[in-house]
């Protein structure tokens, strides 16, 4: 039997506008956008492949033409911004990937491939096999890059941490985390595909029994915790860091690290105030192109309400 394409819906854009592109294409159609740019032509498509055609109408073409036009009069260069559709056999997509998915490397610690590249372990040095999926987090968008050099910073090889990973996506985290000596290792995804796809990346590292990724609503957890870690990864959009924000250090512990990732430059002050009121001392940022993410220490001891 064969599979059922996918409708792949593509904006051609510049570079410069790529990660915003994506992003307002991955809120909109509700699933997770991802880009590369040509070397030869150097022509930057985003796109996102939707498993359920009937998702892309009318309204959301003109919905998505119109956010174009919004961060381009904000002074955003998105180029002709035009839009595209085809449908797509899953295994063309998986296939195309290929061209473009490469080892993420940081430093001795650390090694990210696809499967299908070999290359040579150094001693000591964690590896994560990761294919491209349908869901978002292969390593390369430039706020999961920050949380995997996050991840390899705070780690104390001398003593036990624990680690959250909300949003996990394609669990590429949650299995870093196992591989670098986290333990133990919780991962959560809204997305019941994104689960499914963490759930199997788990299994082909061989860490399914240290981590099992479930389906949860951070919206729905209790406030209060009474399970806190030693370092959280919260890679989401800005308006659910911003929304549960109480949620999130509440999950995490006095001294601990927490890892906010996934905000437009223009929105990280306010991220970051916020977060500051609630008891957090920045330690980390850096700046990827349309990005922020910051990494903060936790000083203050109570939960917050």
């Amino acid at each position: 039997m064969k599979s059922r394409a996918l409708l792949q819906i593509t904006v051609t854009t510049t570079a410069e506008a790529e990660d915003v592109v994506a992003t307002i294409m991955g809120e909109l159609l509700e699933q997770p956008a991802t880009g590369y740019t040509d070397e030869k032509t150097r022509t930057t498509r985003v796109s996102v492949y939707c498993p359920q055609p009937a998702v892309w109408t009318a309204a959301k073409r003109r919905e998505l033409a119109a956010a174009l036009q919004r961060i381009k009069a904000a002074g955003v260069d998105v180029g002709r911004a035009r839009i595209s559709t085809h449908p797509l056999a899953r295994e063309n997509w998986a296939e195309s990937w290929k061209r473009h998915f490469k080892p993420i490397v940081i430093g001795n610690a650390l090694l990210v491939r696809p499967s299908w590249i070999k290359r040579p372990i150094r001693p000591g040095q964690a590896v994560v096999v990761l294919d491209p999926g349908l869901s978002f987090g292969t390593g390369h968008h430039a706020t999961t890059g920050f949380c995997l050099q996050q991840l390899v910073r705070c780690r104390k090889t001398e003593q036990p941490q624990s680690f959250l990973d909300m949003g996990t996506g394609s669990g590429i985290l949650a299995i870093a985390a196992v591989k670098l000596g986290y333990a133990p290792v919780a991962a959560f995804d809204f997305d019941p595909e994104s689960v499914r796809v963490a759930q199997k990346n788990a299994r082909r590292n061989r860490v399914e029994q240290r981590v099992v990724p479930r389906r949860q609503d951070l919206t729905r957890l209790p406030l209060r915790s009474r399970k806190q870690y030693d370092v959280v990864c919260a890679n989401l959009i800005s308006t659910l860091l911003l929304a549960e924000a109480a949620r999130i250090v509440n999950r995490l512990r006095p001294g601990g690290i927490l890892v906010l990732a996934g905000i437009l430059k223009k929105e990280y002050a306010t991220v970051r105030q916020v977060y500051e009121k609630l008891g957090l001392q920045q330690v980390a940022a850096r700046n990827e192109k349309e990005w922020r993410s910051g990494a903060f220490i936790r000083l203050a001891g109570d939960d917050i309400s």
